[in-house]
C-alpha cells in the first residue's frame, strides 16, 4: 500500500466514526423531541380543566364583586340618610335642648343662692358684708 492508500483509509475511518457520532447526536436528539412533544401534548391535556376551573373561578368571582358592590351602595345611602337624620336632629333638638339645659343651670343656681340667702343672717354675717369685710 502506498502511503496515498493508507492516507484514504485513515480519511474514510474518521469519517465513518464522524458519522457514527452524529448518528448517535441525532438518535438522541430525536429522543429529546419526542419527549418534549409528550409533555406538550399531556401540558395540553391539563390545560383545559385548568382554563374550565379559571373560567368558572372567574364567573364566581364576578358575582361575588355584584354582590359586594350592592352592598357598598347600600351602605352609601345608608350612611347618607344617618348623615341627614344627624344633621335634622341638630337642627330641630340641639338649639332647643341648649337653651333648655341653659334655663335649667340659671334655674338650680337662683334656687341655690335664694336657700343660700333665706338661710344665712341678715346684717354683719350676710354675704355681702364679709366679703366686704375681707378686703
Amino acid at each position: 500500500m502506498t502511503p496515498g492508500q493508507i492516507a484514504a483509509v485513515v480519511a474514510a475511518a474518521a469519517f465513518v466514526v464522524l458519522v457514527l457520532l452524529v448518528a448517535v447526536v441525532v438518535v438522541k436528539l430525536s429522543r429529546t423531541l419526542d419527549e418534549a412533544t409528550i409533555a406538550i401534548r399531556k401540558a395540553h391535556e391539563n390545560t383545559d380543566p385548568i382554563f374550565t376551573e379559571a373560567s368558572t373561578t372567574l364567573t364566581h368571582v364576578n358575582t361575588q364583586l355584584e354582590r359586594v358592590d350592592g352592598v357598598t351602595s347600600n351602605v352609601r345611602t345608608l350612611t347618607g340618610n344617618a348623615s341627614a337624620l344627624s344633621s335634622l336632629f341638630t337642627a330641630t333638638l340641639g338649639g332647643p335642648l341648649v337653651k333648655t339645659a341653659a334655663v335649667s343651670y340659671g334655674v338650680s343656681r337662683a334656687i341655690k343662692a335664694r336657700r343660700a340667702a333665706a338661710g344665712a343672717p341678715q346684717g354683719k354675717h350676710s354675704r355681702r358684708a364679709r366679703k366686704g369685710r375681707r378686703k
